[in-house]
Parts: C-alpha cells; structure tokens; sequence
C-alpha cells in the first residue's frame, strides 16, 4: 500500500512555522513528514537555513502519529556514529516513529563556506556506502566494527538500542549505478527527488538488477519519490528560486484537486510505494490541503 509524507524544507522560514506545518500535516491524514539537511537554502540563493538534526527533533516531538524522517542527511556533515545516536534518540523521543535518510551530498558552496572537504562524486559515493553500512550495523547489531577508508569503528555500541528493532534508512539519489547499489546494499528504501512517473520503471529495474547481484530480496526496500505541488509557476519560483525552470516538468502545478489526485495517482501506479509532497516556504496551506485531499481520494 502507498503511503503519502510531506517534504518540508527548512529553509527561509521559523520553528514556530514548521511547527504548524507539521501539525497541519498530521490532521490532513498524512503518514509520514520528513526534513533535510543543509546549512543554506538548498538553491543556494539564501542563507538563511535552520539545522537538520535539531529539526528532525522538533518534528517528533510536535507530532504524535506520523513517521517522523530526514530526506536525506548528508554524509559529509556528520560522523555516521553521530546520525546513529541521533536517529536513536529521535526514535524514543518519538515512541518509535523515526526515520533515517542518507546521501551523497552536492551543494559545493555550503561545503567550502563550512571548511568541509568536498571531493569528487565518486568519493562521496564511496562516504555514502560506508556511512550506510556503518549506521545499519548501529541501529541493528550489538558492537559495530568497521575499518573503511572513510569510517572507521572499533567494537562500537550503540545504546540505548532504537525503539525499533529496524529503524528503516533511507538512501536518497536518482543514479542507477553506484547509489541504488548502496540502496541494495544498507536501505530500506530508495528515496528519488523530483522525478516523474515514467522514470519510475527504470529505477526500479536497476535496483531490482543490483539486489539480485546481491542476493537481497527486493520486497524489502520500498521506493519513494518527492513531488512539487504548487499554486502556479510564480508560487514555484518563490518556493524554488533559481531552480524552478528545471523542476517544473515534473512539478504538479495548478489548484485543481482533481489534477493533484490524477498526478499523484500516476505514482501510485507506476508501483511507487511513498509520495512526498515537497514544500518550501513561504508555505501555502491551500497547497498542503489540495494535497491531503488528493491523498483522501487515493486511499
């Protein structure tokens, strides 16, 4: 069965915003609402962004039924042993709602303005897998030790253990070669930014072609996508800035319920497992209702 979240940015905005958001959100019926990690807004036009961690903590604890989650953290911002600590804790802070997700990382700018070594993609691919594996090994086995050319942990344990025996890790992305492999290897779901209904089949091939190499059973990683709904264009240029114009073919624009139920139906079909419906500040409830009332229908 499909489940339907909502992406909500954390950029340009305030606690007290999101708070309401999120509340919002949960009323409307949604099953799951989730965060991300950057240390600017994520088109790199401002700089005003708050943090992922504490976010993700503020969700949990401002909701009392939803999956509370992170799409995606970036594995060149934190120690992996730091995310698995922090995912634990957020899952008991939550009774056992937490989510976590992981990736590569791209916003060079956020890196250089930090100090933090941005190499070359294939290296922070390399970071994503071990960061993955190592986190998996964490939250699910007793002593962890991993002796990466990235990450490296000796008999390390984490404890308290999760509320869930299997705090369910996202790896976020869209390359079929290198990052559904990771996905194959340490998800439990690959989660797929601002692709349309027809890019589905062939994700879902390639990942289906990595987990028999790896001889793991596909039923067992869900796929997830994150859709843009928005009022017009210009709702989607204040939301999306420089980027807009790239992500408009597969952003579900108007304020037609039946056009958004239609769109995020095509998902459901395509054999898409969780949709996500993506908004940025300045928020737009009408957005958000559309959105839950399309969700009302599809169920």
């Amino acid at each position: 069965m499909t489940t339907f979240g909502v992406h909500t940015g954390v950029q340009n905005t305030t606690v007290a915003e999101l708070r309401d958001l999120w509340v919002g959100a949960e009323e409307l019926g949604f099953d799951a609402i989730s965060v991300w990690d950057h240390l600017y807004s994520s088109d790199l036009a401002s700089h005003e962004c708050l943090e992922a961690v504490s976010m993700h903590t503020a969700l949990a604890c401002a909701t009392t039924r939803v999956r509370c989650g992170c799409l995606v953290y970036c594995a060149g911002y934190r120690h992996p042993g730091v995310l698995a600590k922090a995912a634990t804790t957020i899952d008991h802070l939550s009774g056992g709602r937490a989510e976590i997700g992981l990736g590569a990382g791209w916003a060079e700018p956020e890196y250089a303005a930090y100090g933090i070594p941005f190499p070359p993609l294939s290296e922070r691919l390399d970071l994503l897998a071990e960061s993955a594996a190592a986190i998996r090994s964490l939250l699910r086995q007793e002593t962890t030790t991993v002796a990466g050319r990235h990450v490296r942990l000796t008999d390390a344990r984490n404890e308290p253990r999760p509320v869930q025996s299997e705090l369910p890790i996202w790896i976020g992305g869209t390359g079929e070669r290198r990052t559904a492999r990771i996905v194959a290897e340490s998800g439990d779901g690959w989660n797929l930014p601002f692709v349309g209904p027809g890019a589905v089949a062939a994700k879902r091939a390639a990942l289906l072609a990595h987990c028999d190499d790896l001889g793991r059973d596909p039923d067992e990683v869900r796929m997830g996508v994150n859709v843009i709904v928005c009022d017009d264009d210009a709702s989607l240029a204040a939301q999306f800035g420089p980027r807009a114009d790239a992500l408009r073919a597969d952003a579900v624009v108007g304020t037609s319920v039946g056009h958004v139920t239609d769109v995020l139906g095509r998902y459901v079909s395509a054999g898409v497992d969780s949709v996500n419906v993506a908004l940025r500040a300045p928020w737009n409830p009408g957005a958000l209702e559309r959105a839950g009332a399309a969700v009302a229908a599809l169920r």
